[in-house]
């Protein structure tokens, strides 16, 4: 019993016990507000329509614009429609063949409607638009039957001959759904999120223990050789924590598209970005920067689409993730372990985020020592003052 009131009466334990306490506040807040109202925002995720068919097509492609939940444009061909897929402005592509009213009427043929799903995107995409994409085949089905029924009673066809062939028409129009930059697995469909949150994570405990040590040494050192030893630890620091975390990726069998020098250089970017951000906010607000070091943690878990796509988030959040370097982190991830876009303007980001963090810390440091200078020389004259009476 003395033991556990020995423990309770350091401040380290209550300390311990009231972080525990936030994390629980925290995450609850932040993920219970950054999701809600997820499935209700399908509309804002996008596909494109490239009808290459002059007849049903064009009434497939009027009746899924009136119809769909999600906005729906139309691409002049399939090159210009993957490099909007490329992009990820929109999730998927439905392309209806130059040939599909013909082998719809055929007797003995059947249509197919090809989709195009791009999978370097978070998981709940693909389920998402294999569901759309049931839904618009049940619709084109739908029209073919129509159509069928049509042409049967157009030509005198007793209605019962004419509702056996709707019967038969009823399968006439199929799916082909295709997949680009293929993920292989869910272990590689979560490592974007995995990198980020061990990155995350040991960045807010590394700044976390550094401020500690800076406290303990301050008394025999300088503001400025301070920080230039933060600066000299950090950075080698990121390089040695991402090589780390690279081959044990490649290790373990990780999906990596573009290769290990292009992961390993776009890891040590967004850790070191990682590392400034968490610091800055200790050197900015001492002791109280680690509670916010949690908040961001969790808001950039929700934010950064590692888990849901961003699209369908809160604008507050939505927004916010913009500012934050967790978004760029996960984008960059996926281009280079499944495929994408180039990540040059995604790195540029990242070296802004870094280099405002710099220059914060530079600045604080620059602005606590005038603090320190001006408080010594408001004290000197009260000194003499004291010594003359």
């Amino acid at each position: 019993m003395n033991t556990i009131k020995a423990f309770l009466k350091m401040k380290t334990t209550i300390i311990g016990i009231a972080t525990a306490l936030l994390f629980q506040l925290i995450f609850s807040i932040v993920w219970m507000t950054g999701f809600e109202g997820v499935s209700d925002r399908i509309d804002k995720l996008s596909i494109a329509i490239v009808n290459e068919d002059a007849q049903s097509g064009t009434i497939i492609a009027k009746q899924l614009s009136a119809k769909l939940p999600v906005k729906v444009q139309t691409a002049a061909d399939m090159v210009s429609a993957r490099e909007l897929m490329d992009d990820r402005s929109i999730q998927m592509i439905v392309h209806i063949p130059a040939n599909f009213t013909a082998l719809a009427a055929s007797p003995d043929g059947k249509a197919a409607i090809q989709y195009v799903v791009n999978e370097s995107n978070p998981s709940t995409i693909k389920s998402i638009m294999t569901s759309i994409a049931s839904q618009i085949t049940a619709a084109a089905n739908k029209q073919a039957i129509a159509a069928g029924t049509r042409a049967a009673l157009s030509q005198g066809m007793p209605a019962e001959q004419a509702a056996a062939i709707s019967d038969i028409l009823s399968e006439r129009v199929v799916s082909d759904i295709q997949s680009v930059n293929r993920v292989n697995g869910t272990n590689n469909q979560m490592v974007p999120m995995m990198m980020v949150l061990a990155s995350l994570v040991g960045a807010m405990i590394m700044a976390q223990n550094l401020e500690v040590s800076a406290a303990a040494i301050s008394s025999r050192t300088g503001r400025w050789q301070r920080l230039a030893a933060r600066f000299a630890i950090t950075i080698p620091a990121a390089i040695v924590v991402s090589l780390f975390g690279t081959s044990l990726v490649m290790l373990l069998g990780g999906q990596v598209e573009q290769g290990f020098w292009a992961l390993l250089g776009f890891q040590t970017l967004f850790v070191l970005t990682f590392m400034l951000v968490a610091q800055t906010l200790l050197v900015l607000l001492g002791t109280a920067g680690m509670l916010l070091n949690i908040v961001l943690l969790s808001m950039q878990l929700v934010s950064s689409g590692a888990m849901t796509p961003r699209e369908l988030l809160p604008d507050f959040y939505l927004h916010l993730g913009n500012l934050l370097p967790a978004t760029y982190a996960v984008e960059g991830l996926m281009s280079l372990l499944f495929g994408g876009p180039g990540i040059s303007s995604i790195a540029g980001q990242l070296l802004v985020i870094a280099a405002v963090m710099t220059l914060v810390m530079i600045g604080v440091t620059a602005l606590r020592r005038a603090a320190a200078l001006d408080q010594t020389a408001a004290v000197q004259p009260l000194s003499n003052t004291v010594r003359e009476s």
